[in-house]
C-alpha cells in the first residue's frame, strides 16, 4: 500500500508540474498580447508620429523578415533542416499547433520531418500579412498568415511567432500556428 501511495503522489506531482507549465505558457502569451495592445494604445496616443519606426527597429524588422524569407526559400526547395534554421537551436523553444505542444528544436524538427516526409506533402509555402512588432532590443512578435499550395489542396492558417536576438541573430523561440478550417 505504501508503494501505491508513493506512485500516486509522484504522478500527482507530475500532473501539477504539467499544469503549472501550461499555466506559465498561457500567462506568457497573455503578457505578450497585453504588451502589444499597450504598444498600440501608446502609438495611437502619439498621434501623427504613431506610424514612424526608428532606424534601429527598421534594421531589426529587416533582419527578422530575412529569417522568414530564408525559411520559405528552404521549405520550397524541400529543405526542412534549412527551414528549421529560423528557430533557436534550443531545448526551450515551444511549438503549439492545434492541441499539440512541442518543446525543443530537435523535437520540432522531427515533427516536421514526420508530417512532411515528401515534397508533395510540403507543397509551396507562402507567408503573408506579416506584422512585425519589435518589443525590446532583443525581442519581437510576428503575426501573419501561412499557406501551402499543393496538388490536391491548399491548407492555410495564421501564426504568432516570438523572436529573440542572440549574438546578432534573430531566431524563433515560440511558434503558435493554427489551421483555418
Amino acid at each position: 500500500m505504501g508503494c501505491k501511495y508513493i506512485r500516486s503522489r509522484s504522478s500527482h506531482i507530475a500532473s501539477v508540474k504539467d499544469i503549472m507549465k501550461r499555466t506559465f505558457l498561457f500567462a506568457a502569451t497573455i503578457a505578450v498580447t497585453m504588451l502589444l495592445n499597450l504598444s498600440a494604445v501608446n502609438a495611437q496616443q502619439e498621434g501623427a508620429g504613431a506610424g514612424k519606426v526608428s532606424k534601429q527597429d527598421m534594421k531589426k524588422i529587416a533582419a527578422i523578415r530575412a529569417v522568414l524569407d530564408a525559411q520559405t526559400a528552404a521549405w520550397n526547395r524541400g529543405d526542412i533542416e534549412g527551414f528549421m534554421d529560423g528557430y533557436a537551436r534550443s531545448p526551450n523553444i515551444v511549438f503549439v499547433s492545434g492541441d499539440s505542444l512541442t518543446h525543443g528544436w530537435q523535437t520540432v524538427l522531427d515533427r516536421y520531418k514526420k508530417g512532411y516526409d515528401t515534397r508533395e506533402k510540403m507543397g509551396t509555402l507562402a507567408f503573408s500579412d506579416l506584422e512585425i512588432n519589435v518589443i525590446s532590443k532583443d525581442a519581437a512578435v510576428v503575426i501573419g498568415r501561412w499557406q501551402l499550395t499543393r496538388a490536391g489542396d491548399t491548407p492555410k492558417g495564421r501564426f504568432t511567432l516570438i523572436f529573440r536576438r542572440k549574438n546578432e541573430n534573430w531566431r524563433i523561440v515560440h511558434d503558435h500556428t493554427s489551421s483555418a478550417s
